[in-house]
């Protein structure tokens, strides 16, 4: 099966993502006359001109995100004869869930996130759930219309918090554009002979520990979680964690990891312990045949619970 690449424009409405596919599509880097499908799932005061670049095998279709079929979907594209697909997200609607509908041959190639720096912020405090799900999945993020000279720590953090993996790039009021180059120092030393793991810090560990697997292995980590059990795995391991809170109370989930224990049935369900244990990059069920991290207890002892419940970034 042949995939079909998408490049997804997320963001809110007049947030600059018209304007962006306009511009993409006449950089001849870009659209060399492939056979695109132009989808659109929120319009703004912004029109395509097509008059600008080859536009002659360039397909627009209007398209409402929460009612749109996989049939819709590959219909279109079949009918067109798509090589590609680019498409402006509504930014009121949750990414993942368009995504869920694509047909199989549909992969994300790219995602990329626009936002008006001189709205980000008051949308990321009254609607941060549909903040953080445009953030979390994007490969980089754009904040337009800043003032030359503007502080951009505040979307840095925001930003960074959501997807420590994500780009940056501060597009100004006077044309010119730059990239964010703060680096991001992790709140622990995982150099360190034993990682000690503040409870505030255990969001942060568990998200770049299941990113980057490799980094950790061989190392000793000491840290707190609640014991929970794997339903397979019933023997000689159970998986420690916490309820972590991305962006609101409705996505609180628990994360766990896989953690070798000999004595793991003796473990009662939910208890609060502090593990000493070694990190593996290993495969696992719960990385669905991917690498991730295995842990193997060195020590597991009773624990008082932490002051807050559940975890954040």
């Amino acid at each position: 099966m042949q995939q079909i690449p998408v490049y997804a424009f997320t963001g809110f409405l007049d947030s600059g993502k018209t304007r962006f596919i306009q511009e993409t599509l006449e950089d001849e880097r870009f659209n060399a006359g492939e056979r695109t499908l132009l989808l659109v799932f929120e319009e703004g005061e912004e029109e395509f001109d097509f008059t600008t670049y080859p536009h002659s095998n360039v397909f627009l279709h209007v398209l409402d995100q929460q009612s749109v079929t996989t049939k819709q979907l590959q219909a279109l594209a079949k009918q067109h004869k798509a090589q590609r697909v680019v498409a402006e997200l509504n930014g009121m609607q949750l990414v993942g869930d368009l995504y869920s509908r694509f047909p199989e041959d549909w992969v994300v190639a790219q995602e990329v996130m626009f936002a008006d720096a001189t709205t980000f912020m008051a949308y990321n405090a009254n609607m941060r759930n549909l903040m953080m799900d445009k953030l979390v999945g994007a490969q980089m993020v754009v904040f337009n219309r800043l003032e030359k000279g503007a502080d951009t720590m505040p979307f840095h953090k925001v930003a960074r918090a959501a997807n420590r993996r994500i780009d940056i790039l501060y597009d100004y009021t006077d044309g010119t554009t730059q990239f964010d180059d703060v680096e991001d120092p992790l709140p622990f030393d995982i150099n360190a002979p034993v990682i000690d793991l503040k409870d505030e810090d255990y969001a942060l560990w568990y998200r770049d520990v299941t990113e980057e697997p490799q980094k950790y292995h061989g190392k000793t980590i000491r840290f707190k979680g609640q014991v929970a059990m794997l339903r397979r795995d019933k023997n000689g391991i159970f998986a420690p964690g916490r309820f972590v809170m991305t962006c609101c109370i409705d996505d609180i989930q628990f994360c766990g990891v896989p953690c070798k224990y000999a004595d793991a049935a003796k473990l009662e369900p939910r208890s609060w312990v502090t593990v000493t244990a070694k990190i593996a990059a290993e495969k696992h069920m719960l990385y669905q045949g991917e690498l991730g991290p295995v842990l193997t207890a060195i020590s597991v002892e009773p624990a008082v619970p932490p002051v807050e419940d559940v975890a954040t970034f």
